[in-house]
């Protein structure tokens, strides 16, 4: 049987089983833990099946992190920067909020400081959020929001930094004042950076 033959040509009929089981695993096991025959048993897919198209745990867990529902949002269009890094900061938080989400997100982040496999990982899964938030940025640079030469980076990264340190590290809340906060601070940044060029941030 071909792959063609035993799915679509994304993948296995069952990818989204699959997905959830690797992912599952990786938050209550770990990364040192987690096992293509671990997958199959909870997911209910014959191994030879996943080994059919993910020869490793670690390709496995890379599409599972880029294409799973569990680690995924909508991108806001407000009509502002201001407005659209506010929704992106809550949607972050709702992820986080997830008991369930939060684990994979924390076992992922461990495992990247113990594994330079799950840190490429790790990165990709970055890159890959980076690429997809880039709608935003391009809207707000059309908009006169960003410079046409800004560097969006530094903003995700300030933000998605600040909200992991504040539910992963410190355990607190994510209250409205503090995503407020944040996202004064980050316009602040991109107002100055604007003004530069001419045209202010909103």
């Amino acid at each position: 049987m071909t792959r063609k033959q035993e799915g679509e040509a994304g993948g296995p009929r069952r990818k989204t089983e699959i997905f959830t089981a690797t992912l599952d695993m990786l938050g209550s096991l770990g990364y040192d833990s987690l096992t293509i025959e671990g997958v199959a048993q909870r997911s209910g897919v014959n191994k030879t099946t996943i080994y059919r198209w993910w020869s490793s745990k670690s390709e496995l867990l890379r599409d599972a992190l880029l294409h799973s529902h569990m680690l995924r949002f909508d991108l806001p269009d407000t009509g502002s920067l201001r407005g659209d890094l506010t929704e992106l900061a809550e949607r972050v938080q709702d992820l986080l909020d997830d008991e369930h989400r939060r684990t994979i997100v924390e076992a992922a982040l461990v495992g990247a400081v113990r594994h330079q496999a799950m840190r490429e990982l790790v990165v990709s899964f970055l890159d890959d959020r980076f690429g997809r938030h880039q709608p935003v940025f391009e809207r707000a640079m059309a908009r006169g929001d960003l410079p046409r030469d800004a560097d969006p980076a530094p903003l995700v990264d300030a933000m998605a930094g600040a909200l992991w340190m504040r539910v992963l590290v410190r355990r607190g809340d994510v209250a409205d004042t503090y995503t407020r906060d944040l996202v004064d601070m980050l316009m602040d940044g991109a107002r100055r950076s604007a003004t530069r060029s001419g045209r202010p941030a909103r």
